[in-house]
């Protein structure tokens, strides 16, 4: 292996190499996730090195805004001293205890009050922690069968999802996940999983173009679904309030009340999967808050440490805590390492204490229809947008073609050029497929908005 010349530069304590050195090294000692290993050495990553407010800084000293909030998580920007303090300050007094049988620690009891005030209004009183949102997403499908069988329905072992949904990358969030790029290479998953189609007004079997007549049609297949499996061996149905990864893709308001009401007639658990929705993302301090229903479980992640520390909780509902409460042999043969982490709980409190004083919900509002504007304004612009999507909150996805009147989704070359002259005019998006998805902090000013539309202006334009 060739050796080159390396500089360093201090950082605290640690030396940080030189630019040549990280840029030369990145895809020799580590594969990244979502892309072959191969495509990290012949297509570099950005390699991010600083950051400041909603702003990040690359190894060449370029920065941009981060229209993609790290991934979906960093709600209070990259400067939230008040989260920084507290994760310090719990380093020095208890970096780390188990929460598992006979242990425990104060930061997370207090957490778990928090939670329990915050998540109220989602009929949601208790919490079970977890590292993050895969883990969140495998502790519900678990918990929701372990639920069943307390109750001596054994049978319920079955789970339904949305095509294009997406619930992380464990065994059990791959099986009920949507996308088919996140299946087939580990394929055979869990079985027992089945799908039905989502409300995706752009694109679906039924060629509705009206979101309230889709939302039934969608819910129809629901139905269809449950009488053809059998209402008794379903567990569960999990979904994203408004699916995000799949392409940021809003129901219509009926939707998830009609799914609420299915679920409960036919003794279905209901899990919404909000590891990007709660916390303020849409608008509204949750995603079922958003739509008005009361699910029985929530999976919650990213935002809740502000992507500061590996975090997440899982919220349950009366229902799950009647069952588990009132019964002596339920025992939860489940958890993590890292469950109820002290430093995850100090960084949690900070959040919500900081999510709450500024009241992010209404600047995630006001920008995000800001942006949902402007994008809509370039679609006017440019042939080759095809949808735009958001409305809620700051979730909002282009969708690119290469026919408006065919809806040919655009090749991947194409949309890296559009990707990477934003990047390159100062905004860091995101392109997942033929998406180009932002999710910038929700502490984006009216500024930093400009600054994106303007960069994805320059972006089309490039095309």
């Amino acid at each position: 292996m060739d050796q080159i010349h390396v500089t360093t530069t201090r950082i605290g304590s640690r030396e940080m190499k030189d630019s040549n050195f990280l840029k030369e090294n990145n895809g020799r000692f580590m594969w990244h996730p979502m892309t072959s290993p191969q495509d990290s050495v012949e297509q570099p990553p950005k390699i991010i090195t600083g950051s400041s407010g909603v702003s990040i800084t690359d190894v060449d000293g370029h920065s941009v805004v981060d229209a993609v909030g790290g991934l979906w998580n960093v709600n209070l920007g990259y400067s939230c001293q008040p989260v920084k303090d507290a994760i310090s300050a719990q380093l020095e007094r208890l970096p780390y205890y188990s929460t598992f049988r006979g242990t425990s620690n104060d930061a997370i009891i207090e957490l778990s009050y928090e939670l329990n005030q915050f998540f109220a209004e989602d009929g949601l009183s208790r919490a079970f922690f977890t590292s993050g949102g895969s883990d969140s997403v495998e502790t519900s499908l678990r918990l929701a069968r372990q639920y069943h069988k307390l109750r001596g329905e054994g049978g319920r072992t079955k789970f339904l999802s949305l095509k294009k949904g997406y619930h992380g990358t464990h065994m059990g969030g791959a099986s009920v996940n949507g996308n088919a790029n996140f299946r087939t290479a580990y394929e055979p998953l869990l079985p027992g999983c089945f799908h039905i189609p989502a409300p995706y007004t752009y694109r679906n079997p039924f060629n509705e173009t009206d979101p309230e007549k889709l939302a039934i049609l969608c819910v129809a297949a629901l139905e269809d679904e449950i009488a053809f499996q059998g209402a008794n061996t379903i567990a569960a149905l999990i979904m994203e309030p408004i699916l995000g990864a799949g392409g940021v893709i809003p129901p219509h308001k009926s939707f998830a009340p009609m799914v609420q009401e299915i679920c409960t007639r036919n003794g279905i658990l209901l899990i919404t999967d909000e590891v990007i929705t709660a916390y303020g993302r849409t608008g509204a301090w949750s995603g079922a808050r958003l739509w008005g229903i009361k699910p029985d479980m929530m999976a919650t992640a990213k935002a809740i440490t502000n992507g500061f520390f590996p975090f997440g909780a899982v919220m349950l509902g009366e229902r799950m805590v009647d069952v588990f409460e009132q019964n002596p042999s339920a025992k939860i043969g489940h958890g993590y390492t890292y469950s109820g982490h002290p430093v995850g709980a100090a960084a949690a409190l900070a959040c919500l204490a900081e999510t709450k004083r500024l009241n992010v919900v209404e600047n995630a509002a006001a920008r995000g229809t800001q942006l949902y504007e402007g994008c809509l304004a370039l679609q006017q612009k440019y042939d080759i947008i095809g949808d735009v999507r958001g409305g809620h909150g700051l979730m909002t996805a282009i969708e690119m073609v290469s026919d408006r009147a065919t809806k040919a989704p655009i090749d991947a070359e194409t949309a890296m050029t559009v990707q990477e002259a934003a990047y390159q005019s100062g905004a860091m998006v995101r392109v997942s497929g033929p998406n180009l998805i932002l999710s910038p902090p929700l502490v984006l000013t009216e500024a930093d908005a400009t600054t994106i539309l303007s960069a994805l202006d320059a972006g089309f334009a490039a095309t």
